[in-house]
């Protein structure tokens, strides 16, 4: 029969470590001695010790009196402290009565500085005064709307465009309107019937004549500005 040439190595190896697996039975510990019981409060946690420094230190010195002292004897006060108190009471000046305000027949009251009653908002010195804010903020705006007028300024200046003045806007509102009565006035003029073409051809005319200048006149009197260009 085939005999292994390791058979002998393998069998000295697992003798030698058959002792590291081996967990049948019980273990092979020794035994605690009677006298290392567990005692009482032996597992709590324990102060550390007290320094020096703190054993030495005095004790504050105490505000009653101990009880080994004994009263200073044959110490007497002369002041007359009645008269002391009523003396100050009549000459000293009366408090006065703090202002109070009754909201329920009951009688439950309140103090009237605290109750918000008391105008004291409206008594403050910058009360009414634009803030500083709200100014600088116009300020900017103003600024910001006359840098943006000047810019298109000169964008019109480059384009070929003027400005209408107020006088020649003024003259101009008045020439439109004159014109919407007048065409007004002929509409108004128109017969009842119209059976004709030509009548009806006109009608339309004067219609449109007088949208045309109310939408001119409306577009006027809503921009201040206009600018219009050179001939």
């Amino acid at each position: 029969r085939y005999t292994s040439k390791f058979r002998p190595s393998m069998k000295r190896e697992v003798e030698k470590n058959k002792a590291q697996w081996k967990t049948m039975g019980p273990a092979k510990v020794a035994v605690p001695s009677p006298k290392n019981f567990l005692q009482k409060h032996s597992k709590e946690p324990k102060l550390p010790a007290r320094k020096k420094e703190q054993d030495s230190k005095k004790l504050p010195a105490l505000s009653v009196p101990r009880r080994t002292d004994h009263p200073v004897m044959g110490i007497q006060n002369k002041t007359n402290f009645i008269k002391t108190n009523a003396v100050a009471a009549i000459t000293g000046l009366p408090k006065k009565p703090q202002p109070i305000c009754v909201d329920t027949r009951q009688g439950d009251k309140y103090l009237l500085e605290t109750s918000g009653l008391v105008p004291k908002y409206i008594k403050k010195k910058d009360y009414g005064v634009t803030p500083k804010y709200v100014t600088r903020r116009n300020e900017e705006m103003k600024r910001s709307q006359k840098e943006y007028e000047a810019g298109i300024l000169e964008q019109l200046k480059k384009r070929a465009m003027k400005r209408l003045s107020d006088e020649e806007r003024k003259s101009l509102l008045q020439g439109l309107k004159k014109n919407w009565e007048e065409a007004y006035r002929e509409f108004q003029c128109l017969p009842v019937q119209i059976d004709t073409v030509t009548k009806k051809m006109y009608k339309e005319k004067l219609e449109s004549q007088m949208k045309q200048l109310e939408h001119d006149i409306e577009a006027i009197e809503k921009h201040q500005v206009i600018y219009i260009a050179n001939e």
